[in-house]
């Protein structure tokens, strides 16, 4: 028998329907923002922590954050995330856009806008095969190293105010894209309501996001953090963009992020373009899972809960033998690892990021120093946690010399094992 979903009134709305959120999925304590590396000379000052509960809205089945942190707070002009420097997103990135250009035929004559564009990562390809861009990122320092790629960019939130200004100043868009941007806006009727506005009469929108079914059946419980405000559900999302006058057209499900899904959407009076099979399937799949059920979500919470035992089993039992343990990487998934599982330098060293942006600054919470790579090669850990367990192939094969000393890597999610 499924234990029933805990009912706990949260005092909150649903950020799309309205409804009250009265069922917890996993309450993962208080955390701090996860881009919010702390800086030396600020190691002895008062962090904000923020409670981190995610519930689960009983009518309209999209699974979110109450708001506690503003967006201007998480994304202000030192926010900590370039997209570059993982070369597996650049690489996907770069097929996307061949992807594109290939199937709807975009052209010197289109026009690419990007929402939340980071440094520019993407809409370079673009760029070098002559077609026309524009980003829109609210993090001054991301859209200069994108300016300095040059990608024209502007430095601002998205919604229908700045679409409605920004079509005006340039033109709309035939192809309006955000990677993983859905689940960071609190408004998220007014940011689908933007993208209607910024569409061409034909255009093209295309979202990547974490899909929720990965997330609960993975366990990747550690990409619960306050920068993402909902967590995302094919049978939630087609009725959020359907709500607002756009149709969902096509679908892929990808390997990105733990696993993630890219919709492709239209306005719902475009009879140019065929609604795939592929939606239907996807949206039958959910249904069929239980995914507009309480009872799809009730044993998410023990088994988050059992995720930090085993993880702090590990610890426990390599720090007695006298072992060390080193981390690799600084991103916000790690964060809401470390802080939930209370695990500080008592048991990890240090850890490193390939990122400048990182190095020589602090974990928020953990206070866990950041460090370039070649601390590694330097210290000789027995074991390095990775924090960004979905690019694990990509960072062993990058630190192939651990084997050298006998190091092993580990990852937590979707449970701890050591790799050899």
């Amino acid at each position: 028998m499924v234990a029933p979903l805990k009912r706990q009134k949260s005092g909150s709305k649903c950020r799309f329907c309205n409804s009250e959120l009265e069922y917890s999925v996993v309450d993962l304590g208080m955390s701090p923002l996860c881009q919010r590396h702390v800086k030396p000379e600020n190691a002895n000052d008062m962090e904000k922590f923020y409670p981190l509960h995610a519930y689960i809205c009983h009518n309209c089945w999209l699974m979110q954050l109450e708001e506690f942190a503003t967006p201007t707070e998480i994304f202000a002009d030192e926010y900590a995330y370039f997209s570059s420097y993982s070369s597996s997103w650049l690489e996907h990135a770069r097929k996307y856009s061949e992807m594109m250009v290939e199937r709807f035929g975009f052209s010197s004559n289109s026009l690419v806008v990007e929402i939340a564009s980071n440094d520019g990562y993407l809409l370079q390809w673009f760029n070098k095969a002559g077609i026309p861009v524009l980003g829109i990122d609210p993090a001054g320092n991301v859209a200069e190293a994108a300016r300095e790629k040059g990608v024209r960019t502007e430095v601002e939130f998205f919604g229908t105010e700045t679409a409605t200004k920004l079509s005006g100043k340039y033109a709309k868009a035939d192809l309006l894209l955000g990677n993983n941007v859905l689940a960071h806006v609190p408004d998220i009727n007014d940011f689908v309501k933007g993208m209607k506005v910024m569409l061409a009469a034909k255009g093209v929108i295309t979202m990547e996001f974490p899909h929720l079914q990965r997330l609960i059946e993975g366990n990747q419980f550690d990409t619960i953090y306050h920068e993402h405000f909902s967590y995302l559900s094919f049978v939630a999302v087609n009725r959020i963009f359907a709500h607002h006058g756009i149709t969902l057209f096509d679908v892929e499900e990808l390997s990105t992020h733990g696993g993630s899904i890219r919709i492709f959407g239209k306005h719902s009076d475009d009879d140019s373009k065929e609604v795939t099979a592929r939606v239907t399937e996807l949206l039958q799949r959910e249904k069929d899972l239980g995914f507009e059920t309480l009872e799809y979500y009730s044993l998410f919470e023990e088994r988050v809960k059992e995720t930090k035992r085993k993880l702090l089993d590990f610890l426990i039992e390599v720090k007695r033998e006298g072992k060390t343990v080193a981390g690799y990487g600084a991103p916000g998934k790690g964060n809401t690892l470390l802080n939930y599982c209370g695990v500080r330098t008592d048991f990890i060293d240090f850890t490193v990021d390939m990122s400048p942006h990182k190095q020589d600054n602090f974990l928020p919470g953990t206070h866990i120093p950041i460090l370039h790579p070649e601390k590694i090669k330097e210290t000789q850990p027995d074991y390095i946690l990775i924090l960004p367990w979905n690019l694990k192939e990509e960072i062993m094969a990058q630190h192939s010399y651990v084997k050298s000393w006998g190091g092993k890597f580990v990852v937590p999610i979707p449970e701890l094992k050591v790799l050899d």
